[in-house]
């Protein structure tokens, strides 16, 4: 008798809007088109239709990406991002949350906050504030910053070295874990009108942290928000971001053309989550970059593409690149072959486009522009909703991705197409919900789909900070 192999169950997709609070983010120089609306980000109407637009298509997140500095290295200058609108100018993200989170009830909002910049204090007391005014439906994307230009204007003549980031995001993270867990017991809050309580002083203590980088007495100023620590998300694919993100990261954001390129990484990152850091591996959720050019037909959908190209800023793309890579592709040619240059840096990042992208007989800096002008440094989706699906099925299967942070090329109508066209196909698959798992929960409960998991998961390290209501002080850190 033949044996019954019983089926995978697919993975429950976790989707995030991808967008930054500037015109074109991804697409340099598509704000030019008549459709799109990106350039409006300066209005809040702007951001809640589009939280309304997502909330209604069951989106787990807005995922809003952020810099701090202009993109300079190509060409030794800002001016090619200033002309073109390449991710400049651009706005405090924190900053429109509260009002796309009055005008919804679940979808939660991961926002882009350095610690290189901010003191760790400072960056609690906002976040924890958000926090409480979205009712926990915020999350944090943990960066380092890697511009120059934003080290220059925040007093440093220069970054700090990549590994010094790392070391001093780790402390800083041992500091916010104080002051949102530890610094306050669950229950201090007692508003006790009868004795004039506000707040219990036995339930709220100093942490006192003395270290290398960061000296925080405290105690954290904001009572404990619906969350305590938002849900934490996170992107490295270095050594020490693989090693930061194994101990930290609830979800990790990747950008790579093809899933071969990441899914060493993912697996690396699962496998040191569970050997290192005693994390469940399937608990870290990996979210890919991706950019769908969606129609009805693939000859709409190849129209669309086509037409998208017209406008797309090649020097916005090179600014962005250079940014990315702290490559300057203006030292070379217009008709050089980049693969073939001295420079091993050059060459191998070069590579990493070329291998993985349709054939071309020469790959010169203009090569890399129009690759990189629409998506960015993720790839391209151009088809019907079953061609982009089965794409978004191949990076699930081989890189082991368990969803993907969804880039526009015209805002807001690539959202638009997307609710429309590939949500229904993903659903008809069982990729997808049909609603939130717990509607007008936080964050973290929808982004696990469990009631109830409000606080960092019994095994993350943020747990063993966590004060809960009825314990002795002197049990937690």
């Amino acid at each position: 008798m033949a044996e019954t192999t019983i089926p995978e169950k697919k993975k429950s997709l976790i989707l995030n809007a991808f967008v930054m609070m500037c015109s074109g983010h991804q697409s340099p120089g598509l704000w030019r088109h008549p459709s799109d609306q990106s350039w409006r980000f300066k209005d809040t109407d702007h951001w809640v239709g589009l939280a309304k637009l997502l909330e209604k298509a069951k989106f787990h997140g807005v995922f809003i990406a952020d810099v701090l500095g202009g993109y300079d290295v190509y060409s030794k200058s800002l001016e090619p991002s200033i002309v073109s609108g390449a991710q400049w100018p651009v706005t405090e993200p924190l900053a429109v949350i509260p009002a796309m989170a009055a005008a919804t009830e679940s979808i939660g909002f991961g926002v882009t906050v350095s610690t290189t910049y901010e003191q760790p204090y400072h960056l609690a007391r906002r976040l924890s504030t958000i926090d409480h005014l979205t009712k926990g439906r915020v999350g944090w994307n943990i960066v380092t910053s890697y511009l120059e230009s934003a080290a220059k204007n925040l007093g440093r003549t220069e970054q700090l070295d990549h590994d010094e980031r790392y070391a001093q995001a780790e402390e800083y993270m041992t500091v916010m874990y104080k002051l949102l867990q530890s610094s306050w017991r669950d229950d201090a809050v007692q508003l006790d009108r009868e004795r004039g309580v506000y707040t219990d002083p036995r339930l709220v203590r100093k942490i006192n942290h003395e270290g290398k980088y960061f000296s925080v007495p405290g105690p954290h100023i904001v009572d404990p928000s619906p969350q305590r620590t938002p849900l934490l998300l996170q992107a490295g694919a270095s050594k020490a971001g693989k090693l930061f993100a194994a101990q930290h990261a609830e979800a990790i954001f990747t950008s790579a053309h093809a899933p071969a390129v990441c899914a060493k990484n993912i697996a690396e990152i699962r496998k040191t989550a569970k050997e290192v850091f005693g994390r469940d591996p399937k608990s870290i959720k990996v979210l890919a970059l991706v950019t769908p050019i969606l129609g009805r037909t693939e000859a709409e959908a190849l129209e669309k593409y086509n037409e998208y190209k017209k406008y797309a800023s090649l020097e916005g793309a090179l600014s962005l690149f250079g940014g990315w890579t702290g490559i300057d592709l203006n030292e070379y040619g217009d008709e050089e072959e980049l693969r073939q240059v001295e420079s091993n840096a050059v060459r191998s990042t070069v590579e990493g486009y070329a291998k993985f992208s349709p054939a071309n007989s020469k790959w010169t800096k203009h090569t890399v522009a129009e690759h990189v002008s629409l998506g960015g440094n993720g790839p391209l989706f151009v088809g019907t909703p079953t061609q982009v699906a089965d794409g978004l099925e191949t990076w699930v299967r081989e890189a082991d991705v368990d969803g993907f942070n969804l880039a526009y090329v015209l805002f807001p109508q690539s959202f638009e197409d997307i609710a429309e066209l590939l949500v229904p196909e993903l659903r008809r698959r069982g990729l997808f919900w049909d609603d939130y798992a717990v509607p007008g929960g936080t964050y973290r409960e929808n982004f696990y789909q469990q009631a109830g998991q409000k606080y960092p998961p019994e095994e993350h390290v943020a747990a063993k900070y966590h004060w809960r209501a009825g314990t002795d002080a002197n049990d937690y850190v």
